[in-house]
């Protein structure tokens, strides 16, 4: 098993993709380096899978006398995948580093990090909740309202009940990026929603209710929530309902369906400017190209991403590769699809 993480800034998540560099830098040379090029370095070492390297290029960052708070909690978050990704018996010791960043706190930069794989972030919401900091205190911008995606329900029939199984999960992630993309909401991490549920579903030993989850919605601060089903009886027929529930009241305060040709992931694209528009929330030119760069026109690449999303919940990372890579290579242009095939790959090689 092994493990992976990103940088702080654009920067060294840029530097992610490009591979492992070598370290042997003279020390002279090294102090001219900036604390975001050095740690640049040492996350590359992960795509390459030179972990050791990796970690000790850390500690002897960790050395260094011009650290930061924020430079020591992310070089702590480097220090927690790499060691993950070196396997099994390394998994307390990777930990440790996410309780050394909780204790220094965890609202010091933006986590979980995009790169972390599945284990380490659902660590991390056991840390958080153990410690009562699953939020972090809100920003003074009123404007931003914080959103919460639920797994679609699958309400179909015969043998479309087994077959949508995975895509429901790929639904819930598709609306998740698109409604990132739309500045004036703040998106709840769908893995952070899974964790609590599932603490709730082994405590109740049952489904959780709409009410049940909105309750956890109110505990990860969300104002809203969105929950979504699908229908398909036959082969010429689907139906997608949205909803939004107000968390504060629990009612309804928006919703819009779509019925037609069963092709669920095209009738999710269009149903987010409707939402959006029913929510008061303005999608500009900009965020509407982002929003058409986002996710797939293939819905054989998108049934394939979600049975990705499937295994990496599982953390089976070797199969989640495969399918990410699967996907990404029915379209090309599927962004999503090529960075979490970049983020598994390390982790399916071992």
């Amino acid at each position: 098993m092994k493990s992976h993480c990103s940088s702080p800034t654009a920067i060294m998540l840029a530097a992610v993709m490009l591979g492992c560099v070598l370290l042997a830098i003279p020390a002279a040379a090294q102090t001219t380096k900036s604390v975001g090029d050095m740690l640049s370095d040492v996350i590359k070492c992960y795509t390459d899978a030179d972990f050791d390297k990796g970690i000790a290029a850390a500690h002897e960052l960790m050395n260094r006398k011009d650290l930061n708070a924020k430079d020591s909690v992310a070089i702590y978050a480097a220090l927690s995948m790499l060691t993950y990704a070196k396997g099994e018996q390394y998994l307390s010791n990777s930990f440790e580093f996410l309780e050394k960043i909780a204790a220094m706190g965890p609202c010091t930069i933006p986590l979980p990090y995009d790169f972390w794989p599945q284990q380490v972030r659902d660590q991390w919401y056991k840390i958080l909740r153990n410690r009562s900091m699953l939020t972090c205190p809100s920003d003074s911008n009123s404007a931003i309202k914080t959103i919460a995606i639920m797994e679609f329900d699958n309400f179909s029939t015969g043998k479309y009940q087994q077959e949508l199984g995975f895509v429901t999960k790929g639904l819930a992630d598709f609306f998740e990026n698109d409604f990132s993309k739309i500045s004036s909401l703040k998106v709840v991490e769908r893995d952070k929603i899974d964790y609590i549920l599932k603490e709730i579903q082994l405590s109740q030993s049952g489904m959780v209710s709409q009410a049940a989850a909105v309750q956890v919605g109110k505990l990860l601060g969300a104002q809203l929530m969105v929950f979504g089903s699908v229908t398909q009886i036959d082969d010429k027929t689907a139906k997608m309902l949205i909803k939004v529930v107000k968390v504060e009241t629990s009612e309804i305060i928006a919703s819009v369906d779509k019925e037609g040709k069963p092709d669920l992931f095209k009738m999710e694209k269009e149903m987010v400017p409707e939402l959006a528009k029913k929510l008061d929330l303005t999608i500009n030119p900009q965020t509407k190209a982002l929003l058409d760069e986002n996710g797939t026109e293939s819905a054989d690449a998108a049934t394939l991403y979600s049975k990705g999303l499937f295994y990496m919940d599982q953390y089976n990372y070797k199969k989640a590769y495969e399918f990410f890579k699967s996907a990404y290579e029915k379209d090309k242009n599927f962004a999503e699809a090529k960075r979490k095939m970049d983020i598994y790959r390390p982790l399916a090689a071992s």
